[in-house]
């Protein structure tokens, strides 16, 4: 089940693995992270005691968290749940993941600590725009695709190109066999564009009432300050750890997660747009569920694998 952030994934999935014999996966690569509860929407103890929820808590947030690992970690998921005879129901919003499960991956170099050291120190000493430059002169491709401060992601496709001579982009292009199982893939798309907007911003402000600032604070307590921790890179924890470094004020962090959450939910439902996918409801539409529910008994009356 797929949909922009805030549009209430989370909930239909609960539905539904209610009345049907699902396990649901989490398909988010901030709700993997231990620590980041608040601020991902995380299933609470009482929702998780609703239905089981795999991916969830599985990474320290100093940790690098993948679409390889993903991939990996939710397949062995998806064959542990088919062989208590149920069904995976992979639920989340991070479409790279989506497409990793769905197509897979080249197969690439594992990391190399001496190199990925190497990066970081001239990354470091140099700025992470400058080899951004050296990025694009090796993989175009790739660059175009890269924002020139998005550390990690620039740190991988130079590692991948020291230790293979290959650019990342042509070797992303070799995929291997597609996932072997059937798919309903069902998209969560809001047709009212303003209250999922102000929907947004109502989950934030909730989210700092329940104490959000509270756990980035020990979050950078446990990790150190640094906001390119891979976890405190996570829309709403990002501006939140910049408030904390003294570089924004509170409000001005607020309004920067909300707005940074909007252009997220907007990302999303553009790459939606180019997906095919089997069914597309209103989450806001007081049918919806309904849609889903029997969708979802069709496809498993019909014996297929599991719906996403």
């Amino acid at each position: 089940m797929l949909g922009p952030t805030a549009c209430g994934k989370s909930g239909f999935a609960l539905h539904l693995a209610a009345r049907l014999p699902f396990e649901i996966i989490s398909m988010d690569s901030a709700q993997v992270y231990r620590g980041l509860d608040i601020g991902t929407a995380k299933p609470d103890a009482v929702e998780r005691a609703r239905a089981t929820h795999h991916l969830l808590d599985i990474a320290e947030p100093h940790e690098a968290y993948s679409a390889g690992r993903f991939r990996r970690d939710a397949l062995m998921a998806m064959d542990a749940i088919a062989g208590r005879a149920c069904a995976p129901l992979v639920v989340g919003g991070t479409n790279l993941y989506f497409r990793a499960l769905r197509d897979g991956l080249a197969p690439l170099p594992t990391a190399d600590p001496a190199v990925r050291a190497c990066l970081d120190a001239c990354g470091d000493t140099h700025g992470w725009p400058r080899l951004h430059a050296w990025l694009a002169a090796v993989d175009a491709p790739a660059a175009a695709r890269i924002r020139p401060h998005d550390r990690q992601r620039l740190q991988r496709a130079l590692e991948v190109f020291a230790l293979t001579g290959q650019p990342l982009s042509r070797q992303q292009a070799r995929r291997p066999q597609p996932l072997d199982w059937t798919l309903l893939v069902i998209a969560l798309v809001p047709q009212d564009r303003d209250a999922l907007r102000i929907r947004i911003r109502e989950r934030f402000e909730l989210m700092m009432e329940r104490g959000l600032l509270d756990e980035v604070h020990s979050l950078t307590r446990r990790t150190g300050p640094g906001v390119d921790l891979p976890a405190l890179r996570a829309v709403g924890y990002r501006q939140l750890a910049r408030h904390i470094a003294g570089e924004l004020t509170l409000e001005a962090a607020v309004e920067a997660a909300v707005a940074a959450t909007r252009r997220l939910a907007k990302r999303q439902l553009t790459w939606l747009r180019s997906e095919v996918v089997d069914l597309v409801v209103d989450p806001f539409d007081g049918d919806a569920l309904r849609q889903c529910e029997q969708a979802v008994e069709r496809f498993l009356a019909a014996g297929e694998a599991g719906p996403l």
